[in-house]
């Protein structure tokens, strides 16, 4: 399975694909301008798409400042999920941030989001606080998680 996979750094235009995961996956997307002032005028975030044949069917980004890790998205379209799909840009994620530096990586997830939960604490990570209201389509409240890389 994992021979038709391909992981890469994104680019510009592959933004319109990423958008693509991006509205299949949140109810609040970022926009096509988000992604852009990512690539162009953000020096610490890193972008990586996950490709199968030449179509992207997941990203994740972090940005990785002085030597933490902060994991900004990470999505798959569905009809690839369930398939450790995720585990995998996780995987590589944690990788990135390792040759960059970081020792250690946080994110946020929703309360609710106990699939993704599991993937993370399968990872390493650790429950770390609550930020209360965080997400702005319903005021849900996001879970904090770090790991010592």
């Amino acid at each position: 399975m994992e021979d038709s996979y391909v992981f890469r750094y994104m680019r510009e235009e592959d933004i319109d694909q990423v958008l693509e995961v991006e509205h299949a996956s949140f109810t609040t997307p970022w926009s096509r301008e988000a992604f852009y002032n990512e690539m162009h005028n953000n020096n610490f975030a890193v972008y990586i798409v996950l490709e199968h044949g030449n179509k992207i069917i997941g990203y994740c980004g972090v940005w990785v400042v002085i030597d933490e890790g902060h994991v900004t998205n990470v999505a798959i379209l569905p009809e690839y999920r369930g398939k450790k799909l995720g585990e995998m840009m996780m995987r590589k994620l944690i990788s990135v941030c390792r040759e960059r530096g970081a020792r250690s990586m946080t994110l946020e997830v929703r309360v609710t989001n106990h699939v993704a939960q599991s993937l993370y604490r399968k990872l390493g990570f650790q429950n770390g606080g609550i930020r209360k209201n965080y997400y702005s389509d319903n005021l849900e409240d996001a879970l904090v998680m770090w790991v010592n890389l």
